[in-house]
């Protein structure tokens, strides 16, 4: 039986702008170690606000959220800060690395911010990441030296830096070509394999949600009648 690294009870969001509108209704779910999900539905359905609950960035919210068979709920920011530096990895659709720094050292940031490695071991760290990802020749440029595939790669290398238990995306291939999109599906693909990393991703590419091993599907707001995927 695979062991639970997230586990989301009856999470149910509301939004008042001006008025109170539900948005998340009783989603409840688990995500296994070395399990690779995507989440589909229409924009609008709810993904996104989903995503940024169980990656402790919204606290707004009912139900209850654990991670690593810990409680959510009763932390305070600064332990859900150091929960999402320490546990989790973010993919983003836009790969937010800072341009006045060298590839290298955006991979490092996340790892200084932790404060658990001496600089030489960060950087060997960093270089091993770059490595996994196939573009350690690329650590002394800078962000704007590179193609929009190798950014992406550079922010899968920072989240990868602390070897959090979950890789969370949202819409990562959003902003890249069907090759790049390719690159970006296998490396999470051998995340899942061979580290045993959890994956959730956010993503409207269906040919990307089929290959993964479960798709959680929404609409208005809730999971309905999970798609089939490929089986681990």
């Amino acid at each position: 039986m695979r062991v639970p690294m997230l586990e989301a009870y009856h999470i149910t969001k509301y939004f008042a702008d001006p008025v109170q509108v539900q948005v998340l209704r009783e989603i409840t779910f688990t995500l296994a170690r070395g399990e690779f999900a995507s989440i589909v539905g229409r924009s609008g359905c709810g993904k996104s606000t989903l995503l940024y609950i169980l990656s402790t960035m919204d606290t707004a919210y009912e139900g209850t959220l654990t991670i690593d068979g810990t409680l959510m709920g009763p932390k305070t920011e600064a332990e859900l800060a150091r929960v999402r530096n320490e546990k989790i990895g973010f993919v983003f659709q836009f790969h937010y690395l800072l341009n006045e720094f060298s590839v290298l050292r955006n991979v490092m940031l996340p790892a200084e911010k932790l404060g658990r490695f001496s600089r030489l071991e960060l950087e060997s760290r960093a270089y091993e990441k770059l490595q996994l990802l196939g573009i350690a020749q690329e650590a002394l440029k800078y962000p704007n030296q590179l193609s929009g595939g190798q950014k992406q790669r550079v922010a899968i290398a920072r989240a990868l830096i602390n070897d959090p238990l979950i890789i969370m995306g949202d819409e990562p291939t959003g902003n890249l070509d069907k090759k790049n999109s390719e690159v970006v599906f296998d490396i999470f693909q051998e995340l899942a394999h061979s580290y045993h990393q959890a994956l959730l991703i956010v993503t409207h590419d269906q040919e990307f949600a089929a290959r993964t091993h479960r798709i959680i599907e929404m609409e208005d707001g809730r999971i309905i009648t999970p798609l089939p995927g490929l089986q681990p």
